[in-house]
């Protein structure tokens, strides 16, 4: 377990209300080729999103160790026979529950401290809810990675220690990414960094050993897996959360800012639900299936909420059909809303979202009811019209409710002044009763009776609507308000759910040193490394080469320098001469073979066992990556493919059938050696 100072200055995430991210470069050394330039935030900047990380990292360690001590006192308790004892640790139990609580009370409250993460703008606009992003634990790669280079590949693991430096600083400035597209780009780059991780040291039916740990996003609840699933989704969420606070941070006073909110949160559900598309199994609740389906709502419901504040600010006129098109605009954004808060009070989820984020829900949707209802009363009573206009009207007004007014027809209401006027009057009614109830759900939550914000724009809808309904009243209204019907929701821009684009972010193998992946990868087995000394004869050393990084021994003629050096067909030059040629192209080792020498030329050379059975597993593994999202352009990965489920453990990766054209990652997958033909020569 980490210190408290510590683990307090690990997990800050730097960013806080301005727009400016205080950020460092992550310290290089050397490599094999230039590293990552992207950067994490200052763990020492104190802004007010920093600050409330610091807590939230203090509160999840606390949670760990009192979950740590609970279960040790259950342990006792059920294993004990002597009464006192018992009763001691039932005591101590129920201090540790009660600690738990206000533990997660505390966790909870930070959750719902939305306002942090809002813009500076003095624009008056309803608040929208952002996630703050899992935390992890540190982790060293340095002692499995070498053990695993030593054991598998044959090297000293020790020559990869800058490449493992890399490995931990990415991940290290992966905990800490600014809330910009910096910090999005940092999660991508290790994202796609761990494609090449898990192909380079996660063997099938084995993990390598080392642990991940992350923490609830919304309890503090620690869970620990060693399957690199667990850590790819976090990360993965950590996407999606991010995106949600940019989102959250945009100024929606102006077109430009709500279009930009409006891409974030549509990408934020776009990498919830490919997760929930693609993992399976979550040892964490955050991650699970119903928290995910949530989550996509949530971010869809934001998405429409800005199309509406869009709508509002692009619509100057108040025509009686913009202010219809307001008016159902605002219908669907209350019903996406109720989506959300019937997903919220679902058994598994009613306990595990904040109290505050259903209070909101349901706040918003109540609200955008009422303004639906302004809006249809604002259109009714508001605007003379004409003749020439009415078809127009009758045209916007046919399929604007759900079912027609009682007792009156299209044409009556649109001709008949006063009964536009009741018929307003009836809406307004509504909205000033949906109104109250937002009202009385917000005055119910201690955190959102603090946003004062919120409280402004209850108040200003609310005093509208009142002030409008005094307008339309009269003395001699003696008939009994009408029932306003339901108002038909529509709107004019559907939320897109944007998937990741992994594309976006280019990476380079770290640890490509080791050679290319389609031969020196934890699913290949072979032999050790044989070194064959061949001197030059009238007839040639006797052997036939094909391919290229490495370059293959396809054919060995009998009798000759090569058949009798012991060198066999199917082997792989690794080095020639001592020189490492394992990236080497064909006319390059052909050259170095060539080269005149009086002691003759030393090969290093490889065999894989099971060839047959490893090309066949090579073409498996390059049809699913066609196949696969996470995986598209050159030099550019993600997802455990080709992944057996037995090696994730109990958090695995759904397997999905799929074909398509085979695609050519860089150097990632050679083409299959009956296919290369046009490359083989004797020598």
């Amino acid at each position: 377990m980490d210190e408290p100072a510590t683990r307090e200055l690990e997990m800050s995430l730097s960013d806080g209300a301005s727009d400016d991210d205080v950020s460092v470069p992550l310290p290089r050394e050397g490599g094999s080729h230039s590293g990552s330039i992207r950067k994490g935030c200052d763990p020492f900047a104190q802004t007010q999103r920093s600050k409330l990380q610091h807590r939230r990292a203090r509160i999840n360690q606390q949670i760990n160790k009192e979950m740590r001590m609970r279960a040790g006192a259950e342990n006792l308790f059920r294993a004990t026979t002597n009464n006192k004892v018992k009763e001691t640790v039932a005591l101590e139990l129920s201090f540790v529950n009660s600690n738990l609580q206000l533990l997660k009370e505390e966790l909870e409250e930070l959750n719902s401290n939305m306002e942090v993460y809002q813009t500076d703008s003095e624009a008056v606009n309803v608040p929208l809810i952002p996630l703050g992003l899992k935390e992890t634990k540190e982790v060293d790669f340095t002692v499995p990675i070498q053990d695993f280079i030593c054991e598998h590949y044959g090297e000293d693991g020790s020559v990869y220690d800058k490449e493992i430096k890399e490995l931990m600083e990415l991940r290290q400035a992966m905990r800490t990414p600014s809330r910009n597209q910096a910090g999005l780009e940092l999660l991508m780059e290790y994202y796609n960094q761990l494609y090449y991780l898990d192909q380079r040291f996660f063997p099938p039916h084995r993990n390598l050993g080392v642990h991940f740990h992350w923490y609830d996003s919304l309890t503090g609840v620690p869970s620990c897996q060693r399957a690199l699933a667990f850590e790819k989704g976090s990360v993965l969420f950590n996407i999606g959360a991010l995106y949600t606070q940019i989102g959250a941070r945009q100024d929606r006073s102006a077109a430009a800012g709500i279009d930009r909110a409006i891409d974030a949160f549509q990408r934020a559900a776009g990498a919830f639900n490919y997760l929930k598309e693609n993992f399976s199994n979550a040892p964490s609740l955050d991650m699970s299936g119903p928290s995910l389906c949530m989550l996509v709502r949530l971010m869809v419901a934001q998405v429409q909420e800005c199309v509406f504040e869009r709508v509002t600010l692009t619509t100057q006129d108040t025509h009686f059909t913009s202010q219809l098109r307001l008016a159902q605009e605002a219908a669907r954004v209350s019903d996406v809303y109720l989506l959300v808060q019937q997903t919220m009070t679902q058994p598994l989820m009613k306990d595990y979202v904040p109290f505050s984020w259903a209070s909101m829900v349901q706040v918003k949707s109540e609200h955008f009811r009422a303004l639906s209802h302004y809006y249809a009363a604002a259109a009714l009573c508001d605007h003379t019209l004409s003749a020439e206009g009415d078809e127009e009207s009758e045209k916007a007004f046919v399929h604007f409710y759900v079912s027609p007014p009682t007792g009156l027809t299209l044409s009556q209401v649109l001709q008949d002044p006063d009964k536009r006027r009741k018929l307003g009057k009836a809406h307004l009614r509504r909205a000033v009763i949906r109104h109250e109830e937002a009202m009385r759900v917000h005055g119910l939550c201690k955190i959102l009776r603090k946003m004062d914000i919120l409280q402004d724009v209850l108040s200003l809808t609310h005093k509208r609507s009142l002030d409008k309904y005094s307008e339309l009243d009269r003395e001699d209204d003696f008939d009994e308000t009408a029932e306003a019907p339901e108002i038909q929701s529509q709107t004019h821009q559907k939320p897109d759910i944007t998937p990741p684009n992994f594309s976006t972010v280019q990476v380079t193998d770290i640890f490509q040193r080791l050679g290319p992946l389609s031969v020196f990868c934890a699913r290949a087995r072979w032999g050790p490394v044989r070194v064959i000394s061949l001197q030059r004869r009238e007839g040639g050393l006797g052997l036939t080469l094909r391919g290229d990084s490495p370059v293959l021994v396809a054919g060995v003629v009998p009798g000759g320098c090569a058949a009798e050096a012991g060198l066999r067909e199917g082997d792989y030059i690794v080095a020639v001469d001592g020189q490492d040629c394992k990236w080497a192209k064909h006319g390059e080792v052909v050259h170095m073979l060539k080269s005149p020498s009086d002691m003759g030329v030393e090969l290093s050379v490889i065999t894989l066992h099971s060839h047959d059975t490893q090309q066949v597993e090579r073409r498996t593994i390059m049809v699913s990556n066609s196949s696969n999202k996470e995986n598209t352009g050159q030099h550019l990965v993600g997802g455990a493919k080709g992944q057996s489920s037995a090696s994730l453990l109990s958090w695995n990766r759904r397997r999905r059938e799929g074909s398509g054209i085979t695609k050519r990652l860089g150097s990632t997958f050679s083409l299959s050696f009956g296919s290369i033909r046009g490359a083989e020569a004797m020598y």
